[in-house]
């Protein structure tokens, strides 16, 4: 059986192919080129190998956004809580699409910890990163997120105020909550 290692203890079948992807996607997280960084964060969360949990932490604090927003969302993807602390640091990021990320992989993850932190980026001055913060309370289902939730429905924007709506349909309410 071609790219198949059964020699592992425990008799388990390793597919070779996936782990020399996997060492090469890790070298590529260090390399010195940006557009390898961004690729190889991107490449780690789809292969959700929880081995690549520490070197995606690590890559929350890239110089480069587009290399902290693919590891945010790369961390949601493996979906362990072991993230949990550095991606609620990353919802306080400079820039708008590492908050976002963050945000969504809170939401993926479920972890209870993240609600209070996701209810202050419910006032964030960006729409989308709003709307993903009241996503992310909606799949944790926390009742702790009802009230900033319900005070989102009047946000300016149509988007962010079904995202509250969704949000607040997943938690369920004690009263009737009006149209938009």
């Amino acid at each position: 059986m071609a790219g198949k290692d059964s020699s592992r203890p425990g008799g388990k079948a390793v597919d070779l192919d996936s782990e020399q992807r996997l060492h090469r996607y890790l070298a590529m997280l260090e390399s010195g080129d940006l557009n390898q960084r961004w690729r190889a964060a991107d490449a780690l969360g789809e292969m959700g190998d929880r081995r690549a949990l520490q070197p995606l932490i690590r890559a929350l604090s890239d110089e480069y956004v587009d290399v902290r927003w693919k590891a945010a969302r790369a961390l949601g993807i493996i979906d362990e809580r072991e993230p949990v602390l550095p991606l609620i640091r990353s919802l306080e990021d400079d820039s708008p699409w590492v908050r976002e990320g963050a945000a969504w992989a809170l939401g993926k993850i479920g972890d209870p910890r993240g609600v209070e932190p996701l209810i202050q980026l419910l006032a964030d001055a960006k729409h989308r990163v709003r709307r993903t913060a009241a996503w992310a309370l909606g799949r944790i289902g926390n009742p702790r997120a009802r009230e900033p939730l319900v005070r989102l429905l009047g946000d300016p924007d149509r988007g962010v105020r079904l995202a509250a709506r969704e949000a607040l349909d997943e938690i369920g309410t004690e009263r009737e909550i009006p149209s938009i």
